[in-house]
């Protein structure tokens, strides 16, 4: 009971025609707001986001143009790399060639060396061979001489000696 004596104290709203005035009064605040300030505010804020897409475009296009060059830069520069590599292979083909032919004329050399020095001993034995052989036989002669008292005449290997008295 309480509840509804306070009830019957307090305001009570009841549809009139001052509504009608309150809403056609926000209606005319609203288009006024719009005209005056949030069109201006959006065109200024639609305005700074077409400059930033346009600058970001912009700076878009550099970075992509200079990725385009620095892939051209590694490009060209793997191609020298490449390039270098080839020609430093070759040089050292080249080089390897050059010290094979070397080595093998050294070695022809040398056997040639070989094969000269090879004869010059041969002949050097062959003298010495001879030279043993005349010693020898003249050895046998004198000691011949000296065991029988008598001159022995030398002869050539095969032959029988003879001993002249």
């Amino acid at each position: 009971m309480i509840f509804f004596a306070l009830a019957e104290s307090s305001i009570q709203l009841v549809p009139d025609g001052t509504l009608l005035i309150h809403v056609a009064l926000i209606l005319v605040m609203v288009y006024v707001l719009n005209r005056t300030l949030f069109k201006p505010i959006n065109k200024i804020l639609d305005d700074r986001e077409k400059r930033t897409r346009g600058q970001l475009g912009a700076a878009g296009d550099i970075l992509q143009r200079v990725e385009e060059g620095l892939s051209k830069y590694e490009r060209s520069l793997f191609e020298a790399r490449a390039e270098g590599y080839k020609m430093l292979e070759q040089e050292r083909a080249i080089a390897v060639r050059e010290r094979q032919q070397r080595l093998e004329a050294e070695r022809q050399e040398i056997a040639n060396l070989v094969m000269v020095e090879k004869h010059i001993i041969q002949s050097q034995a062959d003298e010495a061979m001879a030279s043993i052989e005349t010693n020898a036989r003249l050895m046998a002669a004198e000691i011949g001489s000296a065991i029988l008292r008598r001159k022995v005449v030398e002869q050539r290997l095969g032959e029988r000696s003879e001993i002249r008295g």
